[in-house]
């Protein structure tokens, strides 16, 4: 019995002759390990149809090479092989391939002051593309932290000694006195306001080595000094507390922070970076950006 040809629609011409920037698949369900975690990421993968006669590419085909994926961390030459397995399965058809991974991974993270420890989820993308012009990959995070504003506190301050000066002028003072005025709230009669503030932040990395997400999230938390927190006690709230008081920041000042930080690392080759304080006192945010050695 002879076997049954089954049909490939895929090879015929195309009906019009036209070449594509980039076609594939988005959203597929894809397990990696990253930070020594199997997570569940998504992945976006393709190539350009540079032969505008092709009626497509051969999606599975790429679907099928995203098995690399599974068996080691992720890693700039990891990627590199996944992109050239696109282009050989794709011969004369394509000359660029991309792929997008995205997802969460949990770091743990210890309390400023207490034994404690806690999880946080930071989302990150990776951005790897193969082109004639050679191999580029791109490592995203996100982050989340805390800022108070500079002037809000100078006012709030100004509050405190206005209403020293009326509750103690032509008295004495008693250091007992002034102590206890200072731990009360008639004492303190107006605190700044603060915001959860997020960082996003685009790095560029060489073609060698896993990502540096870990690295990535403690230099940008430590050039903060106010990333939020997870499990505390009230000692560590304490020091939060103290932490935001010696960092007022304005979205300004945490894009330089984190800019001089990140132009210090070998690690790199250029970044990009995006702060958003959403406002406590408005109803909008405020948003600095800044880039260094990046295109575009």
């Amino acid at each position: 019995m002879n076997a049954i040809v089954l049909p490939d629609v895929a090879s015929e011409s195309a009906s019009l002759s036209l070449p594509l920037n980039w076609v594939g698949m988005c959203g597929i369900a894809q397990p990696i390990l990253l930070e020594g975690q199997r997570i569940t990421a998504r992945v976006d993968a393709g190539v350009s149809l540079d032969d505008g006669s092709a009626r497509g590419i051969h999606m599975s085909r790429l679907y099928l090479a995203l098995e690399e994926l599974e068996q080691e961390e992720v890693s700039a030459e990891q990627l590199h092989r996944v992109l050239d397995r696109f282009l050989d399965s794709h011969r004369g058809l394509s000359s660029s391939a991309s792929l997008r991974l995205h997802g969460e991974v949990l770091l743990q993270r210890p309390a400023l002051v207490s034994q404690l420890a806690g999880w946080k989820s930071y989302p990150f993308e990776v951005c790897a593309r193969q082109d004639p012009w050679g191999f580029h990959v791109e490592l995203q995070l996100q982050l989340a932290y805390s800022s108070t504003c500079p002037c809000s506190a100078a006012l709030a301050r100004q509050l405190i000694q206005q209403r020293f000066a009326e509750d103690f002028s032509g008295h004495e003072l008693d250091p007992e006195q002034v102590l206890a005025w200072l731990g009360s709230s008639e004492g303190i009669v107006a605190t700044p306001h603060s915001q959860r503030s997020n960082a996003t932040i685009w790095l560029r990395l060489g073609a060698e080595g896993t990502m540096p997400l870990r690295r990535l999230a403690d230099l940008a938390e430590a050039a903060l000094g106010t990333a939020v927190q997870t499990a505390v006690r009230r000692a560590d709230e304490q020091a939060f507390a103290l932490a935001n008081g010696q960092n007022l920041m304005f979205c300004e000042d945490a894009a330089r922070r984190l800019g001089s930080a990140l132009q210090q690392q070998d690690w790199q080759e250029g970044f990009r970076l995006r702060v958003v304080h959403a406002e406590s006192l408005h109803a909008h945010d405020a948003v600095a950006e800044y880039a260094w050695r990046y295109p575009g």
